[in-house]
């Protein structure tokens, strides 16, 4: 079933990721942050040795040189370092979708900006707006906090935006540098999991109002977004700040929890919408770890194909947080289904959060 082409809707012009230039293999990352933990126990070694083996990740990218993970630093000094490498990493991605899109900066009316992995005051759009050309009266949306969530929450807030301000042009901008916020003394299960699985990167979306000149011409349409917040989740995952940074707490509950859960909302939006799980053409599904992919696709009854994108952005970036949704959604609009084709956005995220947004080819 397609969705009826005459409901209009922002409509996605470019999305691009950006990345730190220090890539290495994952095997080679977990033997220096192996070596890394402060502990002598061999047996914590081989345990993250394991965990990062079975992740499906082939290579990450990381914010400094692999060595450098081998002294620790205070949260003053690892956030030193997401300052400046968030400043270009973000540019990096803005720029590049920018270009793609055709639009100039100063066109943009609305930045959507998300983070859970650094701090600074102002948020780090505000050097964007700068260094990127936007123009000084633009309006900024910084989100904190989202974690995994956060892309596709901030699509939501750009849909929110540009269904009100339909001429207008929006920016949705993502960064994320999981590895400064490395916990080289917590030798914990969750912990070595969180080491094994998260990685660096930057991604950025423009969207153009459904009244924008242009926006016929472009991607997939937003047409509607639904937030969950599940009660009694919280304890599951989130960042904890400390002396060390920020500090990853992530429980072996969740893909339980994700299975229990996301099934019924993913069911009942879809059915607001006088769709169903077998309409849907294209799966945006965060790719927040095997486990957590296998608790998506098992009880929708999705075959392996339908997830192809998201395991591919595991693989080559590892779980880049907020970013990463938006990475699939990259992979999605590069090879898109026919036009008319419904498409359905997945995150996760702290709190317990689900995130969903509708799409239309």
């Amino acid at each position: 079933m397609a969705i009826d082409a005459h409901v209009p809707g922002p409509r996605v012009a470019a999305v691009a990721v950006a990345v730190p230039p220090h890539r290495y293999r994952q095997r080679d990352i977990a033997a220096v942050f192996g070596e890394a933990f402060l502990s002598d126990d061999d047996a914590v070694r081989r345990r993250f040795t394991a965990i990062a083996a079975r992740c499906g990740i082939a290579y990450r990218n990381l914010s400094l040189p692999l060595d450098a993970y081998r002294r620790p630093r205070t949260f003053t000094e690892y956030n030193e370092v997401w300052t400046g490498t968030a400043a270009r990493v973000g540019h990096e991605a803005v720029t590049r979708a920018l270009a793609a899109a055709g639009v100039r900066p100063d066109e943009v009316g609305v930045l959507v900006s998300t983070t859970t992995t650094g701090v600074s005051v102002p948020s780090y759009d505000a050097g964007l707006v700068r260094d990127a050309g936007l123009a000084p009266d633009v309006v900024r949306v910084p989100l904190l906090g989202l974690g995994c969530a956060g892309g596709a929450a901030g699509l939501a807030r750009v849909h929110d935006h540009l269904s009100a301000h339909p001429e207008r042009v929006a920016v949705l901008v993502s960064v994320e540098l999981c590895s400064l916020n490395f916990q080289s003394a917590d030798t914990s299960p969750p912990n070595l999991v969180a080491t094994a699985l998260f990685g660096d990167a930057a991604a950025a979306v423009v969207v153009l109002g459904a009244r924008h000149p242009r926006a016929a011409a472009h991607g997939p349409a937003l047409l509607a977004g639904r937030s969950r917040l599940h009660p009694g989740t919280g304890h599951l995952m989130g960042m904890r700040a400390g002396t060390h940074g920020l500090a990853v707490f992530l429980s072996p509950e969740v893909p339980e929890v994700a299975e229990k859960h996301l099934p019924d909302e993913i069911h009942r939006f879809l059915a607001d919408h006088g769709l169903t799980v077998e309409d849907v053409a294209a799966w945006v599904v965060h790719p927040g770890g095997p486990k957590v992919v296998d608790a998506v696709a098992r009880p929708l009854g999705l075959p392996p194909a339908a997830l192809a994108h998201t395991r591919a952005c595991l693989a080559e970036h590892g779980n880049v947080s907020s970013a990463s949704v938006l990475d699939v959604l990259r992979r999605h609009t590069a090879a898109p289904p026919a036009p008319g084709s419904a498409g359905l956005l997945v995150a996760m995220g702290p709190g317990f959060t689900t995130e969903l947004v509708l799409l239309r080819w």
